[in-house]
């Protein structure tokens, strides 16, 4: 797969620029919107979508102003902690099926609209996947997930929780078979191929480099962040046993790692020399310690 530059929204552009002390300097964000092929009138009217907003403040002109933001707004950037640890545990082999199904089913009158789509809602996002009409299969064990927001919604008497080591639909049977189809297996491994075709452009590109410079890091790291949230934000996670093998996923996430801990390598620098440095960095280091940690 050739390399395509990753599609990067100029609000996540924005977002990723706020340094550890909330702000960002205009300057730089329009330097780096350049790199990314936005325009400076593009820059612009976010900036002003965000500031009537209330998300951040804005002091001064053009490239010499400074946001700043009123609230945390890097959080989107990197994918849940827990995810990202499960995930590693996963691809090292710390976290082995034990072939149970774990299923979920409701009937939730049209009275309760609203929280019935907020638990098909949670539940897809927790890496469930419909059956039918009101039931739910995932393959790891998310009860206390599912429990939690239908007690939240006041409709946890009409949710049926269950297990199954023998779920069968159709003439479907064998777990990869299930796997393959109740979850997009193809799409999920081709978001995870383009992480891991733009993660090895960038590995080339920080060995052919002996010092890169400010803004080459911080634009190939929101590259990367767009990509890695892009890839692991609809993955259900699924165990290595109902996934084809070799698992483009495994390979995407490790590669992914190594080019982060290029990055956060030079990061170090810039924290000994007192330079104000992006969040994101920070939120990173997080996962590519989960990362570091489970392949002990």
């Amino acid at each position: 797969m050739p390399e395509a530059a990753p599609e990067i929204p100029t609000r996540l552009l924005v977002h990723a620029m706020v340094r550890e002390d909330g702000t960002v300097d205009a300057g730089e964000l329009y330097t780096i919107a350049g790199t990314l092929g936005m325009s400076d009138q593009q820059v612009r009217l976010c900036i002003k979508r965000l500031v009537a907003e209330g998300r951040f403040t804005h002091e001064g002109r053009g490239r010499k102003a400074l946001l700043r933001a009123t609230a945390d707004v890097t959080g989107s950037l990197a994918p849940n902690v827990e995810y990202v640890r499960y995930a590693y545990q996963q691809d090292h082999g710390h976290a082995p099926w034990g072939g149970i199904w774990h299923l979920f089913a409701f009937a939730i009158p049209e009275s309760a609209r609203a929280a019935r789509d907020t638990l098909r809602d949670s539940l897809l996002r927790l890496g469930a996947a419909a059956v039918q009409g009101g039931l739910y299969v995932s393959a790891n064990p998310i009860e206390k997930h599912v429990e939690a927001q239908a007690r939240q919604l006041g409709i946890l008497d009409a949710v049926t929780f269950l297990t199954s080591s023998d779920l069968r639909i159709g003439e479907h049977r064998a777990p990869t078979d299930l796997a393959s189809e109740l979850w997009p297996l193809a799409e999920i491994a081709e978001r995870y191929d383009r992480l891991a075709v733009l993660a090895q452009a960038r590995l080339d590109q920080l060995d052919d480099t002996a010092s890169p410079t400010d803004t080459e890091q911080l634009t190939i790291a929101i590259e990367l962040a767009a990509e890695f949230s892009r890839a692991m934000e609809p993955d259900p996670f699924l165990p290595p046993e109902l996934l084809p093998q070799p698992w483009t996923g495994t390979h995407a996430r490790h590669l992914a790692a190594r080019c982060w801990t290029q990055l956060l390598e030079y990061q170090e620098v810039a924290a000994a020399d007192n330079r104000p440095r992006p969040r994101l960095f920070s939120l990173y280091a997080d996962v590519i310690h989960l990362a570091a940690h489970q392949a002990r």
